[in-house]
Order: C-alpha cells, then sequence, then structure tokens
C-alpha cells in the first residue's frame, strides 16, 4: 500500500505548489521514493514536481479520464514509491463551473481515500484562520483535513497566535513557512514559467524550497498523515491493456523541449504500446525530423515565447510542412497547431495551415464536451471527448476550413474549431488520450500504414 497525501488550500496563490514541490522534494531528499500528482488538467506544475522527485509528474483529471480511471491511474504512477503526494487545484471545492465539484481537490481526495494537508496563506488574519479552517472541515465532512501548513507567517507571536486557532479547532499544525519570497517560483501569463524553459534556474528554485520544506515542516507528522489511508482495492491502469499493438514499429516523432511541454505521459506510454518506436525532436535545436518518421505528434506549450527561434530554425520548418503535405499523420493541439500555422506575431511558423496566430489580451480557459465532425487520423465521426482549452492566442480561421471538433459554447451556441487537412488534425482543444486510448491505436495503424517514411536531409 502506498502513503498519500493531497495537498490543497481555500484559494489560488495560497502556496499550494510552493508546498507540495518542496515536500517532494524533501521527501526524496530524505530517502523516500516519492510519486508525484497534480489534480486536473495543469501541465506546468507536474514539470516541477518531475525534479522534485525525479519521476515523470502525472496528472489525476476526473472531469477529462472519467472518475471511474483516477485510482487506477494513480496506482500505475505510484508503483515502486514510498508515498504520493497530490498537488490539488484551485480552492478545496473548486471543480467544474456548474457541476457539484467534479473534478476538484476534494473530489480526487474522496477517490484515492486520502487525507489532506491545508495550506494557509496567514497574511492578514489570525484568530479568524479558526473559523476558516472550520467551514472548510465542516462543509464535506467526508474529506478528512488531517493537519494545516501555515504559509507566509510573518513572526513568531504571529505563529503563536495562529498555532492558537488552529488548535480551538482540533487541526494539527505540520509546518509553518515565513514570509520570504526567496521561496517563489517564476510565473507569466498562463501561470508558472515551464521547468523545462526555466532551466538550471528551476533546478535551483526546487532546491531552495526542498530545503525550506526541510526546515519548517516536520516531515516525519507528514509521513504518519500520509500513512493513515486504507488499502486501494483497485487494479493498476496498465496502457498495453488500452491499446490493441500494431506491427512495423512506425517512427512517431513527438515534440518536445522547451516550447512544447503540454504533454500527458500517457500519451507516450500508449503510443509506444500500440507498437510506435516514439522519437523525440525538439523544434527549437533539431533541424530535421527522424529519420523513418511515419508520423508527428506536437504536443501544447509556449511556442509564443519562442516564436523568433521557432521561425529562425528553417530547416525543419520545412521539414515539417512537406511531411504534412505529404498526407502522412500529424497530431497537433494548441501549441502544435500555433506552429502549424503560416504565422504567429508575425513571424513565419510552418504553414501548413492557412491561418494567423497571434498573442490577445483575453484567457480562454474550460472544459469543452466535444464531438469529431469528420473522420481524421485521431478519431472517426462523432467520437465525443472532454477536453480543455487554455490560452491567450488566437487564430484566423480560412473559409471552407473542416474543424476537428464542435461543441456549444457556454450560451448554447455551437462552435466549430480546429483543423482536420488530408492526415492532419490539429485543434486548441487539449485532450488526455487516456480517456480514448483507441484514438492512439487509430493514429499509430494510420503511421504503419502511411507508405511514405520520412528521409531526413541531414
Amino acid at each position: 500500500m502506498v502513503s498519500r497525501l493531497v495537498v490543497a488550500a481555500p484559494a489560488s496563490g495560497s502556496g499550494k505548489t510552493t508546498v507540495a514541490t518542496g515536500l517532494m522534494a524533501a521527501l526524496r531528499r530524505a530517502g523516500d521514493r516519492v510519486a508525484p500528482f497534480k489534480v486536473g488538467p495543469d501541465y506546468i506544475d507536474p514539470g516541477y514536481h518531475g525534479l522534485a522527485t525525479g519521476r515523470p509528474g502525472r496528472n489525476l483529471d476526473p472531469v477529462m479520464v472519467g472518475e471511474h480511471r483516477v485510482a487506477s491511474l494513480f496506482a500505475h504512477g505510484a508503483r515502486g514509491c514510498d508515498l504520493a503526494v497530490v498537488e490539488g487545484v484551485m480552492g478545496l471545492f473548486d471543480g467544474r463551473v456548474d457541476t457539484e465539484g467534479i473534478g476538484s481537490t476534494a473530489h480526487v481526495a474522496k477517490l484515492l481515500s486520502a487525507p489532506v494537508l491545508f495550506v494557509v496563506d496567514a497574511r492578514g488574519q489570525s484568530r479568524s484562520l479558526a473559523a476558516l479552517l472550520h467551514g472548510f472541515r465542516g462543509y464535506d465532512p467526508t474529506v478528512r483535513l488531517g493537519g494545516v501548513v501555515l504559509n507566509q507567517v510573518g513572526s513568531a507571536r504571529h505563529e503563536h497566535v495562529l498555532r492558537g486557532a488552529c488548535a480551538e479547532v482540533g487541526l494539527e499544525v505540520l509546518g509553518v513557512l515565513p514570509r520570504d519570497d526567496e521561496f517563489a517560483l517564476p510565473s507569466r501569463h498562463l501561470g508558472l514559467v515551464t521547468a523545462a524553459e526555466h532551466g538550471r534556474p528551476a533546478l535551483d528554485a526546487v532546491d531552495a524550497i526542498a530545503s525550506a520544506v526541510a526546515r519548517h515542516v516536520d516531515l516525519d507528522a507528514v509521513r504518519r498523515l500520509a500513512a493513515e489511508v486504507p488499502a486501494m482495492a483497485v487494479a493498476t491502469w496498465d496502457p498495453a491493456a488500452e491499446v490493441s499493438p500494431v506491427a512495423g514499429s512506425p517512427v512517431v516523432a513527438v515534440a518536445g523541449g522547451a516550447a512544447f511541454t503540454f504533454g500527458y505521459a500517457e500519451h507516450v506510454e500508449l503510443l509506444r504500446a500500440a507498437g510506435a518506436d516514439v522519437v523525440v525532436v525538439d523544434p527549437l535545436r533539431d533541424q530535421d525530423l527522424p529519420e523513418g518518421t511515419a508520423g508527428l505528434v506536437l504536443p501544447g506549450g509556449f511556442p509564443e515565447q519562442h516564436a523568433a527561434e521557432l521561425s529562425a530554425n528553417a530547416g525543419l520548418r520545412t521539414a515539417v510542412a512537406a511531411f504534412a503535405r505529404s498526407g502522412a499523420p500529424v497530431h497537433a493541439e494548441c501549441g502544435g497547431l500555433l506552429y502549424l500555422a503560416r504565422s504567429l506575431d508575425g513571424v513565419p511558423m510552418c504553414g501548413v495551415i492557412d491561418a494567423e496566430g497571434s498573442m490577445t489580451p483575453r484567457l480562454t480557459l474550460g472544459y469543452r464536451d466535444a464531438v469529431a465532425p469528420v473522420d481524421s487520423v485521431l478519431a472517426r465521426a462523432g467520437t465525443r471527448i472532454t477536453g480543455h482549452e487554455f490560452h491567450r492566442t488566437t487564430l484566423s480561421v480560412p473559409s471552407g476550413a473542416r474543424p476537428a471538433w464542435q461543441w456549444r459554447g457556454h450560451d448554447q451556441r455551437p462552435v466549430a474549431e480546429g483543423f482536420v487537412l488530408d492526415g492532419v488534425h490539429a485543434s486548441y482543444l487539449h485532450t488526455h488520450p487516456v480517456s480514448a486510448p483507441e484514438s492512439v491505436t487509430r493514429f499509430v495503424r494510420a503511421c504503419a500504414t502511411e507508405s511514405v517514411r520520412y528521409e531526413a536531409t541531414r
């Protein structure tokens, strides 16, 4: 049985990522094998979790994959570990809008029968903390608040009063973090700067947070709390059981590096289980596609932050354009969609899709219940899936384009989004392949039957 706990908070900005990442790294330093998880569709925090633990950061999202898969995915990601730390999303009870907490941190904590370590930003409050804790604990008694970490504590006197407030409601304080900007992780328009982009400073930041947590949090108390869980009677998710293997070992190039970090670890695992030979290509550095490439996956990321460098790599842009125009299978999401466009913020991209991308001040964010309107390398017409949008860019839509997905907006008006063009399936919509593994089989099969394999020119 894997010990486990969920790091939650009253609201975003309370310090969940700092505490969760610091706990992961501090426990690893102390010799624990730590499995990292993040509630929801977030791609950024798991990158820091990976640095902290040396293991892939994984997501637990009941909305995207279905609540029946959460425990089995947890068991898959926690294999061989002593303890799992699950970072929550937003406030403890905040889930998909217009649902009763579906996809919330509390929802996942209950699915895992895991206690909650509650992180509270203590600035501007003292005894009122007791009322806050009492309210959160009483709102849903089936969610167990097992302890508190006080964050942003201003002085010894402040700490004394806060500890008294926690004692009033019978909650143990497991840690007290002082006010110190040194512990903050770098951020920008969609949240934190990704770990892959921040490079060595990201490692240094995680190291500093680990040291702070080791000094100010009782790691033994955290271990005891995490161990107070029932056994999980659940089958471990197995990618090989989800897909039909395809013969021929087609080479599938998956974009990575600093510009394309928004992918799920299970996607590559499913691709390999389906028979693909997965090779990572970095569009910022690699001048050509891998020899024999039969399919290309372009995940999301922050290409808008690297537009000039991506554009300057004309060799790979030309190779991607030629590959896509040959009719070969290409699966692009969000950042990958922008990379396939004619231009992004005025600089040339691959030109596969006759559209121009640009940054906007408006954030597009939310889950979408989508249906595929046409057949593609990814899905049959009529396929239904729940995905997630998360971007501040917009893309012009050429006339006559075949959309990749359709759904109804919050105002119930129909939305047609993305592009299906020969073998290309490109969309802003992030999807989780665990929810539709048949799409991975379909994609790899299309790669295996592709008659032309890419021949590298360099």
